[in-house]
């Protein structure tokens, strides 16, 4: 029974082995084969084995890493997904010098495929990225025209010249208006385009600038866009500050100059003492023998204003103005500004070709499809020919002043120049920040070479070591990001109603220089009346909002009284800037005076006792003054502070007292212990706090 089993047991592992039977060919087989119990126990434990131990050799993927020439140590750990101490180890044993390498260490290409392939990896070169050079898409000026379609225009003048000379008062009495009676202050803090016809039927484009100093920028574009400059100086007040800038703008514009001698119906008139002064800066009227003409005339009373407008005709007939009036537009933007129901307006003086409705512009990084055209009393207008200055509306974004204006075919090539434009501006963004990532990294290896120049008698592991420790500390005390900086700082917000006011408010905070004292940041500027926007920002950044001759709704004035935002708003620019520099000084902490009350000489000394303990006491005779016990004190011995503080108690004979006058003997105690010498000056002084005003200082 025992063999029956043993036989049936052998035969169902053969058939689980699937084993091959063993029979002959020559003779027919028995009904069952099997061999014998040791046979087959032997063929099953073998084949038991081979399923335990197989021999097939399963395929691994490797991974696969992306070299490249001039690798660090630490670019490629990363591209390995490993830290910078595994790169190292895999590099052991070889020539490498492991204690020279840090992280930003350049390894040569063979050993970046040594330490690749030691670690088990397998590495491809990275594919050379060829980016193609984008095709130049902007508008151009179109070559200078053809002598024979030439026209004669009329001459865009400018008027320049010092604050409150009289220059807008003069342009109105030239064209019979009233400009002046309307501008905040009295001063033109705008630039100013009307065309002006004289009686003997000649138009001349009159720019008007502001004279006040915060304006330079729109004074220097006043003269880009003239062919002639008058230049205003008021008889008795003579040449200042920006009488000489405005000369000089008008000599880098390369512009002729007509200077009107303005005021000369005043008493205090001195005509001849301001050409003598306009010698000095290069400036030689006629009659000193120069070729600047001079014209002496009263703007307030008309007085002589025919001979300039002949003076200004004569100079324009021997400049010969002439522009071609056929072709694409060209012209320039001399203001622009949101308005409320024609959206982004702009200012132009039409320099080449005739601005229609329907023309496609490009000026900057904006493009417009004119709509309407208006002169400067708000007419509509169909066209506008060379010196012709208009108000242009349609466009998509508002354009900086200063811009060229181009005429495009199509509003595709406007938007093709846009975004090429908008391209190469974040080019040159990105390579200034490079080169400023590029000299801060440079700085930092520089540093971090100093810090480590200790260390380079250690190892790398030692060194590792070292530096972990060095650097726990200084990581686990690294301050929050949130942390608020002790640094005073004003976060401002800036609002304009056109694009020069915001460009002068900006030009005027880039001269602040009292960093030191107070952080002035402008978090935000742009054009239009004060939004909700606004207000949010500024009750994020903690900061301030100033507008320039725009207006905050009702909602928007109580929503920045709700959220304690100070709103504000003027339409005089030196009262901006001036309420502006008291809020910088209100944000300074006061200074703290000493002034001295009284003075005592110590004459002796003596020990009190005060319970079991024994407390020193100066006895003094006071020589000026008055020493009072609720001020402060200090101990000068030579001219050295030897102590300062307060007094524990001050006593006339034995009377606790609270005053001793001059000539008075009286003795004192000190609330700390302190030496008192015989000889010793006992000074009494208050505290006195003095409101710091800021040092900043705009010029004007």
């Amino acid at each position: 029974m025992n063999v029956m089993s043993s036989v049936m047991r052998g035969a169902r592992w053969l058939l689980h082995a699937d084993l091959p039977l063993l029979c002959t060919a020559q003779r027919p087989a028995p009904l069952l084969t099997c061999p014998s119990r040791s046979s087959a126990s032997k063929q099953v434990r073998g084949q038991m084995n081979q399923e335990r131990n197989p021999k097939v050799k399963l395929k691994v993927d490797r991974q696969e890493v992306e070299i490249r020439q001039g690798m660090t140590v630490a670019a490629l750990a990363l591209a390995m997904d490993k830290d910078s101490d595994h790169v190292l180890k895999a590099l052991l044993n070889t020539s490498v010098d492991l204690d020279s390498l840090e992280p930003d260490s350049v390894l040569e290409d063979r050993w970046i495929k040594e330490a690749v392939t030691r670690s088990g990896m397998k590495f491809r070169w990275a594919k050379l990225s060829t980016s193609r050079e984008r095709p130049k898409q902007d508008a151009q000026r179109r070559p200078p025209a053809d002598p024979s379609l030439l026209v004669g225009r009329p001459p865009v003048v400018t008027i320049m010249g010092h604050v409150d000379h009289g220059k807008t008062t003069l342009l109105d009495s030239l064209r019979k208006s009233q400009i002046v009676s309307t501008e905040a202050g009295g001063i033109t803090q705008h630039i100013g385009a009307f065309l002006v016809q004289l009686p003997t039927g000649e138009k001349i484009t009159f720019l008007d600038t502001p004279g006040h100093a915060a304006f330079s920028s729109m004074r220097a574009r006043g003269a880009n866009a003239t062919d002639i400059v008058v230049l205003v100086v008021a008889a008795d007040d003579g040449v200042m500050n920006q009488t000489v800038e405005s000369i000089q703008h008008a000599k880098r514009a390369n512009v002729p100059v007509i200077v009107v001698v303005n005021k000369c119906d005043k008493l205090q008139a001195d005509p001849q003492r301001v050409k003598q002064e306009l010698l000095a800066h290069d400036v030689v009227c006629e009659e000193f023998g120069g070729d600047v003409q001079a014209i002496h005339v009263s703007a307030l009373k008309g007085d002589n204003l025919l001979a300039l407008a002949e003076a200004t005709v004569a100079l324009a007939e021997v400049l010969e103005l002439k522009a071609d009036p056929s072709g694409p537009v060209e012209g320039l933007v001399i203001e622009s500004r949101m308005d409320k129901g024609k959206g982004p307006v702009t200012t132009a003086i039409v320099q080449r070709g005739t601005l229609k409705r329907g023309c496609i512009l490009v000026a900057g990084k904006c493009w417009a499809k004119v709509r309407f055209l208006f002169d400067e009393n708000g007419r509509t207008v169909p066209g506008a020919g060379p010196s012709a200055a208009v108000e242009v509306v349609g466009w998509k974004d508002l354009p900086s002043a200063g811009e060229t204006i181009l005429e495009v075919e199509s509003e595709q090539r406007a938007r093709e120049v846009v975004e090429w434009r908008s391209h190469e501006e974040e080019l040159v963004k990105l390579r200034e920040e490079q080169n400023a990532i590029e000299l801060k990294q440079k700085l930092h290896l520089e540093e971090y070479h100093r810090e480590r120049e200790r260390l380079t008698h250690l190892n790398w592991r030692q060194r590792r070591t070292a530096l972990y420790r060095a650097n726990k500390s200084r990581f686990s005390m690294r301050p929050s990001e949130k942390t608020q900086s002790d640094q005073l700082s004003l976060p401002l917000i800036i609002k304009g109603d056109v694009d020069g006011s915001v460009e002068t408010l900006l030009n005027i905070l880039e001269s602040y220089d009292a960093q030191q004292q107070c952080q002035l940041e402008v978090v935000h500027f742009g054009i239009g009346d004060i939004s909700e926007n606004d207000v949010n920002m500024a009750d994020t950044f903690g900061g301030s909002i100033y507008g320039f001759n725009v207006a905050a709704s009702r909602a928007m004035q109580q929503l920045a009284a709700r959220r304690g935002v100070p709103l504000r708003l003027h339409n005089v620019i030196y009262k901006l800037i001036d309420e502006l520099k008291d809020e910088l000084s209100s944000k300074l902490p006061p200074l703290v005076s000493r002034n001295v009350v009284g003075e005592a000489r110590v004459l002796a000394m003596f020990d009190v006792t005060v319970g079991k303990k024994k407390v020193p006491v100066a006895g003094c005779r006071v020589q000026k003054g008055q020493l009072d016990r609720r001020l402060k004190f200090r101990l000068i011995r030579g001219r050295e502070t030897i102590w300062e503080g307060s007094l524990a108690a001050l006593k006339h004979h034995k009377d606790e007292v609270q005053m001793v006058k001059v000539g008075m003997e009286c003795g004192l105690s000190a609330d700390d212990d302190v030496d008192f010498r015989a000889g010793d000056i006992i000074e009494c002084f208050e505290e006195l706090d003095k409101p710091q005003v800021t040092s900043w200082d705009p010029g004007f």
